[in-house]
């Protein structure tokens, strides 16, 4: 089994400098990224209403449109961004959000397309992106059950990735669910918003093959995803910890690299003995280390010495009679 990927998104965290965009992809690479997510919308695309004001959450009394309009990713930064993420050895790809951006992934040679939880119940979207014929990323966010078969089915696909997601900002690690997730069927990775690395480690002992966080280059520089934000520091911590979660949880040898086993105890002569004598542990044999006699689960008693015996002496088979 391969070790978990992980993703760093970009989202609104550029805040509307290229420049910035450019930093926070190397600090993913610096950071061990696997992949760089960039989401991918035209901001009027996004909603017709444009008076709609959210009620709740981080971005309470904020008008969407004006969110949407903050958060955009240009376009015309994603040519030269993606590029500078393949010099470094970074994947690049994005979440499409309708069928253009999805068209606009495709020209740029992504390898790989993503849904965004929020468009999960968008099967058009899903179809149009299943006709490019390459793997996928669901997430899943607030989707029900029958949601998520439906995506699954509209996007005809066996190369699926599913990501386990709490669509909250931030979320409580309480409501990550992801010992449900562990008996599913087929790959499944984290999308994580809950502060912190703990959750997103948890998610790769339990079987995760991908693990997706929001990165920044400092929490206190402000914007919309902030808050729920990895800093490079923390994001490399990240990568160092789930790949070890990673090791800890593959098939190993039964005696694992860098143990000596003749560091354990064994058999050892520990009163002088002569020849014909009967030998009682605890007595004249006993248990300590190096292991250089008999094992330990051997009982001697009731044995007679085949030669003189001196202390100190590990006990073995030939001095049994």
């Amino acid at each position: 089994m391969r070790a978990p990927e992980i993703v760093a998104e970009l989202s609104a965290n550029h805040l509307g400098d290229c420049r910035r965009a450019v930093q926070i992809a190397e600090a993913a690479a610096a950071a061990g990224a696997d992949l760089f997510k960039v989401q991918v919308w035209q901001p009027d695309t996004m909603c017709i209403n444009t008076t709609f004001v959210l009620d709740s959450g981080p971005w309470s009394g904020r008008r969407l449109i004006d969110l949407y309009r903050e958060a955009w990713t240009p376009w015309e930064w994603l040519p030269t961004l993606f590029a500078h993420c393949r010099k470094l050895g970074m994947e690049p790809f994005g979440a499409a959000f309708d069928a253009a951006s999805v068209d606009y992934l495709d020209d740029l040679g992504v390898r790989r397309h993503k849904v965004a939880s929020f468009e999960l119940v968008d099967l058009p979207l899903i179809r149009h992106m299943a006709s490019k014929c390459k793997p996928m990323i669901l997430s899943t966010g607030m989707a029900s059950h029958d949601e998520t078969v439906a995506a699954v089915a509209a996007a005809g696909r066996r190369d699926i990735t599913l990501l386990a997601c709490t669509s909250a900002y931030p979320a409580h690690p309480a409501d990550a669910g992801l010992t449900t997730w562990s008996r599913t069927l087929g790959p499944w990775g984290l999308s994580d918003h809950t502060p912190g690395i703990g959750v997103s480690v948890a998610a790769v002992a339990l079987g995760a093959v991908m693990i997706e966080k929001h990165l920044t280059l400092a929490r206190a520089d402000g914007g919309p995803d902030a808050g729920f934000s990895l800093e490079p520091a923390e994001f490399a911590s990240l990568v160092v910890e789930c790949r070890r979660a990673w090791m800890a949880t593959g098939q190993v040898a039964r005696r694992k690299a860098g143990e000596n086993p003749a560091l354990r105890r064994s058999l050892w002569v520990s009163r002088p003995v002569d020849r014909g004598e009967p030998l009682v542990f605890g007595y004249n044999v006993v248990t300590a280390r190096p292991a250089l006699g008999l094992p330990c689960s051997i009982d001697p008693t009731g044995r007679i010495a085949a030669r003189d015996l001196s202390i100190g002496e590990p006990l073995t088979a030939e001095m049994l009679a």
